[in-house]
């Protein structure tokens, strides 16, 4: 039995929605289109590091009660596997958020949301160097089709328009950041076979305190963030929502479906994006949204699905 078996019978189905992945996976893609939208607008008023610890270490305490019965069992596989925790914690908790939110600092939402389609591909990667997976022709076929309807949606219709986006500093930096985030998918399915509230409980806590050193500094050298009602609705929206909510169910897609079906699912998050744009910043339908929504949705099924059992 591989690691990942174990993980997921470890964990006992409680109810529909926990073994359903792709309805996971979609609240996910969601939960995390918004984040982009809050991070974009909370640059250059909550410093990265400051925002980066504030969600994280109140997501800790929004999971905590729920999981500490589920954390105090789990300690003793914990406690084995520290090193793989804590770099678990470091990858996909401390390091990815505060360069995600420093690069909105850098460039703009179009260019984050063009990089994010990206991920499928480091997650295919990550898989291969370690786990010594690779993608099947169907998932191959499904993240190249889908990662076309990013496309064809950011660039309306105009896939020429690919050579006039300007790259700069700040999507080196969130390239980067998706690098590490597809590292942190791939050891997420090396974690012991622990509960999902003992895994996120542990990486929110942990991860938070990895980044209090570069608090400290940051806090130093930047303008500390303002108290007022914009920056504590923004904290509290990427507390619950992109923390709490979509890390426990993209871990629990990742477990239920593997990496490589679940990564697809990144290229959902700017369909998201440009869904959210529509309603709540007024923009207008086009042709080329419901062209790309079409390949985006084609590609992630075709992707996602399982492999069918050779015969013989």
């Amino acid at each position: 039995m591989s690691a990942s078996d174990r993980i997921t019978d470890a964990i006992p189905a409680r109810g529909w929605l926990a073994n359903q992945p792709y309805v996971l996976l979609s609240i996910t893609a969601l939960c995390w289109a918004g984040n982009a939208i809050v991070g974009r607008l909370a640059a250059g008023h909550i410093p990265p590091v400051t925002l980066a610890f504030l969600r994280w270490w109140l997501a800790f305490l929004i999971i905590l009660p729920i999981a500490w019965k589920h954390l105090k069992r789990d300690w003793t596989a914990i406690r084995a596997n520290l090193g793989t925790m804590i770099f678990i914690s470091l990858t996909g908790v401390s390091a990815f958020t505060s360069l995600q939110y420093w690069s909105l600092e850098h460039t703009t939402a179009l260019n984050t949301l063009l990089l994010q389609s990206a991920g499928p591909l480091f997650v295919a990667a990550w898989s291969l160097v370690l786990l010594g997976v690779r993608l099947t022709p169907a998932q191959a076929i499904g993240v190249l089709v889908s990662l076309t309807g990013v496309l064809v949606i950011l660039l309306h219709g105009d896939l020429t328009a690919i050579a006039a986006i300007d790259f700069n500093e700040g999507d080196l930096i969130f390239t980067a950041a998706l690098v590490i985030f597809g590292l942190y998918t791939v050891m997420s399915s090396r974690r012991p076979p622990i509960h999902d509230l003992s895994f996120v409980a542990f990486t929110f806590g942990c991860g938070s305190a990895v980044l209090v050193p570069a608090l400290i500094a940051e806090l130093l050298w930047r303008p500390v963030m303002e108290l007022n009602a914009s920056n504590l609705l923004s904290v509290m929206y990427v507390a619950f929502f992109p923390s709490t909510i979509a890390y426990l169910c993209y871990n629990r897609g990742v477990h239920l479906i593997g990496a490589n079906r679940a990564a697809p699912f990144f290229h959902v998050v700017p369909v998201f994006g440009s869904v959210m744009a529509i309603a709540f910043l007024g923009e207008t339908p086009r042709p080329f949204h419901f062209i790309g929504f079409a390949l985006v949705l084609t590609g992630v099924f075709a992707a996602s699905r399982k492999a069918s059992a050779r015969p013989g």
